[in-house]
């Protein structure tokens, strides 16, 4: 049985490395998985799913895949979409459709909550509505889980205002644990290049 499932993890928790490999682990099996993320997420170009561990794979706009037609969605096995949390209510509730009247499973990954802890429009429906929800983990500088995403200046300081939707990556971003974010204390960000 077909599930949508939401696998959520702080920056850095190899969330893109995660989905490159089930994508691949369907191609050992003879299978196709379709790859496809938010036009926004722009960073490495357009049409190109990559981890920061340097794996990559070519994929589709998620707005290019809401206009495929069912018979064509039909000839995959799995839809796989890298940073879910850009989507909208209407992208997620496509993907419910696609699981739901397809029988074909999505698998979304993401960041659960902003910088400033709030949720992202599309985390907070497949939080809502997915059938799976998991968690990819990584730790905090001090050892800890880190659960919280910090963005920082060029100075190293933590950052509490601002737009939501600022692309960046270790050079403007660190996975904390909730203490330290409340303390705004996210360690050397350096140190995780």
């Amino acid at each position: 049985m077909a599930k949508l499932y939401f696998r959520y993890g702080a920056m850095g928790s190899s969330k893109t490395a995660n989905a490159l490999m089930v994508a691949h682990n369907y191609r050992e099996k003879g299978q196709r998985a379709l790859l496809a993320k938010p036009v926004v997420d722009n960073r490495d170009g357009e049409g190109v799913m990559m981890s920061r561990v340097g794996l990559s794979h070519p994929c589709i706009s998620v707005e290019k895949l809401m206009q495929i037609a069912d018979d064509e969605l039909r000839s995959y096995d799995c839809i796989i979409v890298d940073e879910a949390q850009f989507c909208t209510k209407e992208h997620i509730e496509r993907f419910t459709d696609i699981v739901d009247v397809l029988g074909i499973p999505v698998i979304a990954y993401g960041l659960r909550t902003d910088f400033q802890r709030k949720l992202f429009p599309g985390s907070l429906w497949l939080l809502a509505w997915a059938d799976k929800i998991e968690e990819v983990k990584t730790v905090c500088w001090c050892g800890k889980a880190a659960t919280c995403n910090a963005r920082f200046d060029g100075e190293g300081r933590m950052i509490t205002q601002g737009e939501q939707v600022v692309l960046g990556a270790n050079d403007s971003y660190t996975a904390v644990c909730r203490k330290h974010h409340k303390l705004g204390q996210i360690g050397d960000p350096l140190s995780v290049l």
